[in-house]
C-alpha cells in the first residue's frame, strides 16, 4: 500500500519527553510515509562535531537550546520529512513557533513509569546524569506537558511496539489533515 499523498506535503515534528520514542517511531514513520528521516540531536551533533553530551557539559543547556533551535529552523527549510526533535525543543517558545508554522507537531505520549523503563536503557541523557530519573522525569513532565499540549496531534505510545505506535500517529495524522481540509 502506498503512503497517504495527503500526509507528504509538511513535515512532521516528533515532541514528546525522553524515552518516549520519538526516534525509532520517526524511523518507522519515516519508512511508511516514503519520507526522509531527520533526528535533531543527530543534526545537532554533526554540525557542533560533539555529542550532545559533551554540548552540554562544555556549553550548558542555553547554548545547546540556541543551537537546536538553529538546526531545527533549517531542517523545517527542507522539503516535507519526519523529524524527531529533542524533548525540550518544543518547550523553547521561538523553536515551537517555528514546528507550528512549518510543520505538523505530533506528541507522543507515555506516562512516566514507561519512561523509566525505556530511559533506563542507555546513559547518554545529559539531563539524567548522575541523577535519579524519576523526579528528573516528572519536572520536566510538569515544566513540558503545557508546551506539549500545544501540538497539532497527540498520540499515547505506551507499552505498545512500535508498528502500534506507528499505526496510531498515521491515524491521528490522517484525521487531522482531513479536518483541515476545506468543506
Amino acid at each position: 500500500m502506498s503512503p497517504d499523498p495527503s500526509l507528504r506535503k509538511k513535515t512532521i515534528a516528533l515532541v514528546g519527553l525522553m524515552g518516549v520514542g520519538k526516534s525509532s517511531i520517526g524511523r518507522r514513520l519515516a519508512a511508511a510515509l516514503d519520507l526522509p528521516f531527520h533526528d535533531a540531536d543527530d543534526e545537532i551533533e554533526r554540525a557542533a562535531g560533539r555529542s550532545v553530551s559533551d554540548i552540554f557539559a562544555e556549553r550548558g543547556e542555553a547554548e545547546f537550546r540556541d543551537g537546536e533551535r538553529k538546526v531545527i529552523a533549517r531542517l523545517l527549510d527542507e522539503p516535507p520529512h519526519v523529524l524527531a526533535t529533542g524533548g525540550g525543543a518544543f518547550v523553547h517558545p521561538q523553536t515551537r513557533a517555528l514546528i507550528k508554522q512549518k510543520a505538523i507537531s505530533v506528541w507522543l505520549k507515555a506516562d512516566i513509569d514507561v519512561l523509566l523503563r525505556r530511559v533506563a536503557r542507555k546513559d547518554n541523557r545529559p539531563l539524567l546524569r548522575g541523577r535519579d530519573p524519576r523526579p528528573v522525569l516528572e519536572a520536566l513532565a510538569r515544566e513540558r506537558l503545557p508546551a506539549y499540549a500545544e501540538a497539532d496531534v497527540s498520540v499515547e505510545t505506551g507499552e505498545t511496539p512500535h508498528q502500534a505506535a506507528v499505526e496510531a500517529v498515521l491515524r491521528a495524522l490522517k484525521s487531522h489533515v482531513d479536518g483541515d481540509l476545506p468543506e
